[in-house]
């Protein structure tokens, strides 16, 4: 109301308020809260009806996880005589909707907030859809892959061999010195050069020598639970990224430098002939 005295204008003053032209009209005449839609009623015959309760109801309870493609295709396949392709959408919204109600209960997650500098992530990845030879003969590697969890700063580095202590110690090293700073805590999958991975007290599991790592740069250690992959995910799912970034540089190196050979097997592109150097970040 006020921008609207200053301004004379409804227009300028729902633009400052950050609320729609419509609004303004709907407060002079008195409705504060918009009126509440009524709900719908079907406006066709349930075009399912003689399929959903005695054919397909039976079958997700039997499977949950059959997906409205897999029935659809089934429907095709038992009762061609209906053009069944027209209702891939109803069909779609009806699965929904039962799975909501009846289905297995589904996984709940919470969003975490991370705050700058509490918590760094790091990990080891394999480059699974590009091979990197020298020479004609394959260049085993990994890459390390290290993450703040506040600001996404990321560093990479590609480690000649396996999941190894030196390995670790040599990436983590270089990734603190790249960032400038130190988080609070460092979180790590159940990596082998890091924990023992047996049952029993978690301060015993981790290993001496990285406890010791992380206490010379004044870390806190933690890990994921076992299988539970997805508490990783501000660094597993950022390693398809890194990957995919890397595939599409060799990509072009392929175009500049003829010599190169680009060889598909499986679907998957191979490179023979590229350098280790790369790969560096």
């Amino acid at each position: 109301m006020s921008k609207r005295r200053v301004s004379g204008s409804q227009q300028v003053a729902a633009a400052a308020a950050g609320i729609s032209v419509s609004s303004p009209h709907r407060i002079d005449r008195g409705r504060i809260q918009p009126k509440a839609a009524k709900p719908r009623g079907r406006r066709r015959p349930d075009p399912l009806a003689e399929v959903w309760e005695p054919f397909l109801v039976p079958l997700l309870e039997r499977h949950p996880a059959l997906t409205p493609t897999t029935l659809l295709e089934h429907l095709q396949e038992q009762k061609p005589d209906q053009d069944w392709s027209l209702l891939k959408r109803t069909l779609q919204r009806r699965v929904q909707h039962w799975k909501a109600l009846h289905g297995p209960a589904p996984e709940v997650m919470f969003p975490l907030a991370y705050q700058p500098g509490e918590i760094g992530f790091c990990d080891f990845t394999k480059v699974k859809r590009v091979e990197i030879t020298l020479r004609g003969e394959p260049f085993p590697h990994l890459l390390f892959h290290y993450r703040l969890a506040w600001s996404g700063w990321a560093y990479g580095q590609v480690i000649h061999g396996g999941e190894s202590f030196v390995a670790l110690s040599e990436g983590l090293q270089n990734a603190l010195a790249a960032c400038g700073g130190v988080p609070k805590e460092l979180r790590t999958d159940r990596l082998s050069a890091a924990s023992r991975n047996r049952d029993g007290s978690y301060a015993i599991d981790i290993t001496p020598r990285y406890q010791g790592l992380c206490n010379h740069y004044g870390l806190s250690p933690s890990r994921n639970n076992r299988g539970v992959a997805h508490e990783n995910g501000i660094i597993e799912a950022p390693h398809g990224h890194v990957k995919r970034r890397l595939e599409q540089k060799l990509l072009l190196r392929v175009k500049r430098h003829p010599e190169l050979v680009l060889r598909r097997h499986e679907n998957w592109p191979t490179l023979w002939g590229c350098s280790a150097g790369l790969l560096t970040p």
